[in-house]
């Protein structure tokens, strides 16, 4: 284990680092095909000006943003560990949880740890299992991962081949993990255009995944266009040899070839075409979930799980570029979507790309039954400014769990880890943050937290280059929520918390 020294800058208010002028100008005008959401098995790379890079040195001997590999946090904030990439050496992903144990995606497979203690966290096991993504959830006995890049078979041994032939293969894996320390492969399901995220709807005999998966190709023989839908996968959980597809619900029904989601540019210009869904959040205790669907975001009833159906849909071709992640609170009457602008491959927390743009949105759920509708509220977005090197976006997050507050913390790559208050829709607010300087100053860069969760206490962060740091916060805001205690967490399976105290 390393535990790092943390120190301390002053606060920063966005306008004050430089913007990635060139970059950006190339990224926003590239129109969705620029917007590919999170990094591929190859980093993010790009260069900069020798002017940016001038600009960067002088903003870090100011204390305006940290130094390289630095690392700052609010006085809430304590870092309590970090433990570095071991087996595994390609991109971090998501993270589950359940009892003393976290579980902890990666592009090359995953890894297990005993978080019993959260100042130690130990290795229990590392499963090499490549296929890009990795997506990871948890349910009893059972592991899933999403495989999202074109392998040669639905083996752990796989190798890349390309998606236009055939026999190539992308979908869902599951593990038993009954033995922790040697989980076993069980089961493989074969989805359309593979399975970039997938989120599990548990029930007492079955599970339930709905997997996320989009940009098809005529060329794809596994990936055909429009693929407005998504794959509904039935996991027995006693036989899950026996898991199958059961439904491809259309979210986005429309005549021709492309559909009827968002039809991206050049009708609006900067926003993605809806060819399917990034990720999916349920909420089982309300039969609701919320779908982040590219150009779209949408709220769904789930009161039949292999039956979804859409209850509203909304875009926003002003700001948003393409709906990420979604996010209920505890009530149920909140949505937080977000805007992976850029495609977690461009620095885009600056003065040039301002606040509402690469955002988180706030909607409020008004009405009921199937009349319940997404009304806009606010954009929230940290408001400490990056580096012209540092990939930053808004990511991965969780519902801090405080009766009578809306607080919720996230992952925004190399703007860091961020705890927020929505109680008040329309004026969210930062009440902490924990971030690392730019990992270069050479050029961008894809690094920093990939997901950021809370769970029995702590908070955990999957940082793509660094490994598992854990967090406490400490804050009269935050602290009722130490007092919660969960069996098992998939944050897009969003528990009733207060049910479980």
């Amino acid at each position: 284990m390393t535990l790092l020294h943390t120190t301390r800058v002053r606060r920063r208010r966005l306008g004050v680092a430089a913007a990635a002028a060139g970059l950006l100008a190339t990224l926003l005008t590239a129109g969705p095909a620029a917007a590919t959401p999170d990094p591929g098995d190859t980093p993010a790379k790009g260069t900069i000006s020798s002017e940016q890079a001038a600009e960067a040195r002088s903003a870090i001997k100011s204390g305006e943003i940290p130094g390289v590999d630095e690392i700052v946090h609010s006085d809430n904030i304590e870092h309590l560990a970090n433990i570095p990439k071991d087996a595994l050496k390609g991109t971090n992903s998501d993270l589950a949880f359940q009892g003393t144990y976290a579980f902890s995606g990666n592009y090359d497979g995953f890894r297990i740890f005993d978080i019993s203690n959260p100042k130690a966290p130990k290795t229990v096991a590392q499963v090499l299992c490549p296929g890009s993504q990795n997506d990871i959830s948890v349910s009893g006995n059972l592991l899933f991962l999403s495989t999202d890049s074109s392998r040669s078979d639905n083996s752990c041994s796989s190798t890349t081949q390309p998606a236009t032939e055939k026999s190539s293969w992308e979908g869902m894996k599951i593990f038993d993990i009954s033995d922790k320390s040697n989980p076993r492969y069980v089961a493989a399901v074969e989805t359309a255009c593979g399975s970039h995220t997938h989120t599990i709807v548990p029930e007492r005999r079955n599970v339930y995944v709905y997997v996320s998966s989009y940009s098809p190709n005529a060329t794809f023989p596994d990936c055909q266009p429009p693929h407005d839908g998504i794959s509904v996968i039935k996991v027995p959980r006693k036989s899950p040899e026996k898991s199958a597809i059961v439904n491809f619900p259309v979210l986005f029904p429309g005549e021709g070839p492309d559909g009827g989601g968002n039809p991206g540019s050049p009708t609006n210009p900067g926003v993605s075409k809806t060819t399917g869904c990034h990720d999916i959040t349920v909420l089982p205790s309300k039969d609701l979930a919320a779908g982040a669907c590219m150009g779209d975001g949408i709220l769904f009833d789930i009161e039949d799980p292999e039956q979804p159906k859409v209850i509203d849909r909304v875009q926003d071709n002003v700001n948003f570029a393409f709906w990420h992640s979604a996010t209920f609170n505890q009530k149920a009457n909140k949505v937080v979507f977000t805007d992976e602008l850029g495609g977690g491959g461009a620095a885009t927390c600056n003065a040039e790309i301002g606040p509402n743009r690469g955002a988180d949105g706030i909607y409020d759920i008004v009405g009921k039954g199937d009349r319940r509708k997404l009304v806009f509220r606010s954009y929230f977005k940290i408001d400490r400014p990056q580096a012209p090197t540092e990939v930053c976006v808004a990511h991965n997050g969780s519902i801090i769990p405080v009766k009578g507050r809306d607080l919720m913390v996230q992952a925004w790559y190399q703007g860091g880890v961020s705890v927020w208050d929505f109680t008040d829709s329309s004026k969210p607010k930062e009440i902490g943050y924990f971030e690392r300087g730019p990992v270069t100053l050479a050029q961008v860069t894809t690094a920093g937290p990939w997901s950021a969760y809370y769970y029995n206490g702590y908070i955990y962060s999957n940082d793509i280059a660094k490994g598992l740091d854990v967090l406490k916060i400490n804050d009269r805001r935050t602290d009722p929520a130490k007092r919660v205690r969960l069996d098992e967490l998939n944050v897009q399976t969003q528990p009733d918390y207060f049910d479980r105290e």
